[in-house]
């Protein structure tokens, strides 16, 4: 065969039916039989938007998402997108077509050196030394995608493409994971044993793991309340008793009460990021005096961001599994405390959910200004997540960009059912949720796909309304439009003496402009439009196959400070600056 059909080959050997990209020369000769192989070439609008595609299809389905450009500026623009992968633990593999061989060094169109521009966002890095070698490559790259949970790049000279060779196609490697060494597991089950308050921390190994079921066992055994790590709103079912809702930024102070409480943290499948577990609404949550057991997949993460009493290093459905059989007839400390645990657990959420139910507007100087100047016309930011919340349906799938009004969607977006939020993780790049719900849409068509988005990060993904009208792949995206750069004007705010500098955006009709792509357009100035303008999007979603923009209208009310931790009051030194101190 030739080495385009041993990379297709190797491609339907490891499962895949779909590819994101831009067509180009560099790839052309394997593109051209990705249709007879059963594989559906998905042409999207920017690369950057296919490598999120590939994101969001990855975390649906458990598969890997693949995304292909031509060499140089093609590639290139799909770094922000693998990196959001990366943290997102997405087995995402990056097809990297290059220069060709006889033209590497010489400066030729499109060249680049494009293994170093990765080296930091992937888990591995095959690059097709020799044409013979193309079924290897890309069966490890595959491979190592899956073992390691994270994109790998597949880097293949344009000429290496062509030619004749006699190759044998690889069979998958899937490596199963084992629960962690016996002492560990032995050392956590004996902690828990002895915990009067514990807690767990369900994270996004526990969703990687499918191990939602094997979670809750453990946590049923023990009463103990569960928060959900940051941005992994799905790795317990909401409508559980002993579920109280996510940490970190906007999260839930449920949540946060119960763990401060904590003697002992089971943090499974979590690696205890430093964004999930600062302090948020005043509160310094995390138990200093708390052993924590950390369980994750790669024992680089154990003990790096918190000081763990034990570490264990396995698959987070195996480890509660093997914990629970070692706990299950035993007699625990917290057996005696289970129903006063159960009565706070149920007290602090129904207290959260009641501050919620209040919490309409912001309160701040500034906000009660920007409401006051609203003068009626537009909906409170808080108003309208709560409306949106109740109209989900519970098998919905929903993606949040980064900024203001979505990050504030952290303490209202509730799932019953694993890998059905999507953030852009630690990455927090603009203009991550509509492409990544248009690729979670092509793993799950059967599901409603939801993308909150703000005005500012809508106009870097707004042109991927195309994408979903020309290949028929519905979705619905609600665009808060406040006509600001939230999240980075409220540093503005109570830093720097509201000395605007960029942060305002005179928007056009994004209802408009989605109809003019060929899609539906809604716009909603009245939270009491939001939930049936919600409702008739997902109609047209799920009947009639329509992609639809839902502009909601917000007052310019700004929610706490992204990042309160990395600013300070500027002193200004220079005489000219000293009107501005």
């Amino acid at each position: 065969m030739t080495p385009s059909e041993a990379f297709v080959e190797t491609m339907v050997a490891q499962g895949v039916t779909d590819i994101f990209g831009i067509m180009g020369s560099a790839f052309m000769d394997a593109m051209d039989i990705f249709e007879p192989a059963g594989i559906r070439f998905i042409p999207v609008v920017h690369e950057q938007g296919a490598a999120h595609m590939a994101d969001g299809f990855s975390r649906v389905s458990g598969r890997h998402g693949v995304c292909i450009g031509q060499n140089g500026p093609g590639i290139t623009n799909c770094v922000t997108g693998i990196a959001a992968a990366y943290w997102a633990h997405s087995p995402v593999v990056i097809v990297t077509p290059e220069t060709g061989t006889m033209g590497m060094g010489l400066g030729g169109f499109q060249e680049a050196n494009q293994l170093p521009v990765f080296q930091e966002f992937t888990k591995y890095q095959g690059h097709v030394n020799n044409p013979n070698r193309m079924a290897e490559f890309t069966a490890r790259c595959f491979d190592r995608a899956l073992t390691d949970l994270g994109p790998t790049q597949l880097n293949i000279p344009r000429d290496y493409f062509y030619g004749d060779l006699n190759v044998e196609i690889p069979e998958p490697i899937r490596i199963e994971r084992g629960a962690g060494g016996k002492n560990a597991l032995d050392q956590a089950a004996a902690l828990l044993a002895r915990a009067k308050f514990p807690v767990i921390i369900s994270g996004g190994g526990v969703i990687n793991a499918n191990a939602v079921a094997e979670c809750q066992a453990l946590a049923e055994r023990l009463g103990a309340p569960v928060v959900n790590s940051y941005l992994h709103n799905d790795s317990f079912p909401a409508d559980h008793p002993l579920w109280c809702g996510p940490l970190g930024y906007q999260g839930s102070k449920a949540s946060m009460n119960l763990l401060s409480r904590a003697d002992v943290v089971l943090a499974l499948g979590t690696r205890l990021g430093p964004f999930g577990t600062l302090p948020q609404y005043g509160l310094e949550y995390w138990p200093k005096d708390a052993s924590v057991i950390q369980v994750d997949a790669d024992h680089k993460m154990l003990g790096l961001v918190k000081e763990i009493a034990v570490g264990v290093c396995g698959d987070a459905g195996a480890a509660a599994d093997a914990i629970l059989s070692r706990i299950s007839s035993e007699t625990l400390a917290c057996d005696a405390t289970r129903d006063e645990r159960a009565s706070q657990i149920k007290n602090e959420k129904s207290a959260w959910e009641q501050e919620l139910n209040d919490w309409i507007h912001e309160k701040d100087e500034f906000s009660l200004e920007a409401i006051k100047a609203a003068d009626g016309r537009y909906m409170h930011p808080r108003q309208a997540l709560r409306a949106l919340e109740k109209a989900l349906p519970t098998d919905a799938m929903v993606s949040t960009d980064i900024g203001n009004i979505n990050s504030v969607a952290n303490s209202y977006l509730r799932f019953k059912q694993p890998r059905s939020f999507f953030a852009a993780m630690s990455f927090g790049n603009c203009g991550y949720a509509f492409p990544t719900i248009i690729g979670a849409k092509v793993a799950a068509p059967e599901r409603p796909a939801v993308a909150y988005v703000g005005d500012g990060a809508w106009g870097m993904s707004l042109m991927e309304t195309m994408t979903c009208v020309r290949e028929n792949i519905p979705v619905t995206a609600v665009v808060f439009n406040n006509g600001q750069w939230g999240a980075e004007k409220k540093n503005q705010v109570d830093f720097y003496n509201r000395r605007f500098v960029g942060g305002e955006l005179e928007n056009q009709s994004f209802a408009g402009i989605a109809r003019a792509m060929g899609a539906n357009g809604i716009t909603v100035s009245d939270v009491a439009d939001v939930g049936p303008a919600l409702d008739d999007a997902l109609q047209a979603q799920q009947k009639d196959g329509a992609t639809t923009i839902v502009e909601v209208m917000c007052t310019q009310e700004l929610g706490d400070p992204f990042r309160r931790d990395a600013l300070s009051k500027p002193v200004r030194y220079l005489e000219k600056y000293q009107q501005y101190v």
